[in-house]
């Protein structure tokens, strides 16, 4: 082959294989020079004061104009494993932080450039400060929102600081959550992931279920006090697909909101942001019988149909949390069942108790209960079911033994389908018991709605 084809096909090759994209990206190693300012540097609780001021006028947000100044904040987000997306989230201190804020920038990746710990600069002319989906934001004031500051004007916008140090995560409780914590590098101490998504014969992924459109929403508990919230992880995460790890342990992670902004989110970096390495869980004491159960008949039920109304039929419905939500009766295609949600009550807790007449064991053994329920725009699971030997009428000053069950997911957006629950072993009780469905719910928070019917009793 003549020489000047050896070198037109070596050349191609080069350009070909130069063209070649790749997923991944590496912080450049160059040393970074101080910028320098050509205005004032003033703090992110400062920004926020603009914001607040603008608020008590009315006003969705504050833009500056011919200010000349700059924010300062350190970086806490991170875009390499795709669980945050075309927005840094900025701290005002590396340990001890009072105060956050996101900027939402048209830009992906920005990791390579803005790596944890970091501090940065923003210039502020021409931005808005306000909130968008909840959580304190810096960005383009277009209308009644705050959009996207045009990746073109990056360079113009933010300016990277010498200055990069280890970031020290603020020790919260799940019990500590508000909106003073948002936009914060949080670690939480003792948590776990609800046993109805780990303990199952197919534990759930991060964000890689059916129903999983945008987010994987999950349910951490706070083994300290009981608090839940909920784990967001996006679809597009690189460890979307992993399951959920079953024991407990401690996450370092950032608090914002959900899409709506109503609902405190938890959000890691990565997986690697996740030790849970403690294999014993804080699951409660449930009930548990060591006596034979199962091959009895039904010796008593519930389905609702033909149902004359809680009181008329023996049950208490109890709104415990001093707010005035309760249980229905609800039906649809001629089926009646139990229903409850806590979506636009504006209740905060919504604490409420559903429970069955009096069921007598004596002349039985070998019992089992079973149900089914139906779980609707699952946003928590917060439906738990007891037993009781010594209620009268007041379930706040009963003894309460909660059981073993597993509430089915159901559908975070819409409607599910009605799911068995159990047989639950009761056989070691004894005389007349009552079974209690619990609902622990908020608004603004987790307001799932459940359906209830076919409660049934079976012994020997």
């Amino acid at each position: 082959m003549p020489i000047r084809k050896l070198a037109t096909l070596f050349l191609g090759l080069l350009v070909i294989t130069s063209c070649v994209q790749d997923d991944e990206f590496n912080t450049p190693n160059i040393s970074i020079t101080e910028p320098v300012l050509d205005g004032p540097v003033i703090t992110i609780d400062a920004v926020y004061g603009f914001y607040s001021q603008a608020a008590l006028d009315g006003e969705i947000a504050h833009t500056f104009e011919e200010t000349s100044s700059y924010m300062e904040g350190y970086v806490i987000s991170s875009d390499e494993a795709g669980n945050f997306f075309e927005e840094i989230i900025l701290q005002d201190k590396l340990e001890n932080p009072t105060r956050g804020i996101k900027v939402a920038i048209d830009q992906n990746p920005l990791f390579t450039r803005y790596d944890l710990g970091r501090k940065i600069y923003v210039k502020l002319d021409g931005l808005s400060v306000g909130l968008d989906n909840g959580v304190l934001t810096l960005g383009i004031r277009e209308g009644d929102f705050i959009e996207q500051i045009p990746g073109p004007l990056e360079g113009d916008v933010l300016a990277r600081s010498s200055e990069q140090g280890m970031l020290v995560p603020l020790p919260l409780g799940l019990n500590e959550l508000s909106d003073s914590k948002t936009n914060l590098y949080i670690e939480l101490q003792d948590v776990q992931f609800q046993r109805s998504q780990v303990l199952i014969d197919n534990p759930l992924t991060f964000a890689a279920e059916p129903l999983d459109e945008f987010d994987g929403e999950r349910v951490l508990e706070d083994c300290a006090n009981g608090t839940t919230a909920v784990f967001s992880t996006s679809t597009f995460a690189d460890f979307k697909g992993l399951q959920l790890p079953v024991n407990r342990g401690s996450m370092k992670a950032i608090l914002t909101k959900n899409f709506f902004g109503d609902t405190f989110n938890i959000v890691v970096n990565s997986a690697s942001d996740i030790v849970f390495d403690n294999d014993t869980r804080c699951d409660p004491d449930f009930l548990f019988c060591e006596t034979p159960s199962g091959g009895g008949t039904v010796f008593w039920e519930e389905d609702f149909e033909g149902f004359g109304g809680y009181g008329a039929e023996g049950w208490t419905n109890a709104n415990v949390g001093g707010g005035t939500e309760d249980w229905v009766i609800g039906s649809f295609s001629g089926n009646a069942y139990a229903q409850i949600s806590g979506f636009n009550s504006n209740e905060d807790p919504i604490d409420v108790w559903l429970i069955t007449p009096t069921i007598n064991l004596d002349a039985t053994t070998g019992e089992e209960l079973s149900f089914d329920v139906q779980t609707n725009f699952n946003n928590g699971n917060i439906l738990t079911v007891w037993a009781s030997t010594n209620f009268t009428g007041d379930p706040t000053t009963a003894d309460w033994t909660p059981l073993d069950v597993i509430i089915p997911e159901g559908n975070p957006s819409g409607f599910g389908s009605f799911e068995p629950v159990g047989p639950v072993n009761i056989s070691c009780l004894d005389g007349d018991i009552h079974i209690g469905f619990f609902y622990q719910g908020a608004d603004p928070g987790p307001t799932t709605r459940y359906h209830i019917d076919n409660v049934e009793v079976t012994g020997n």
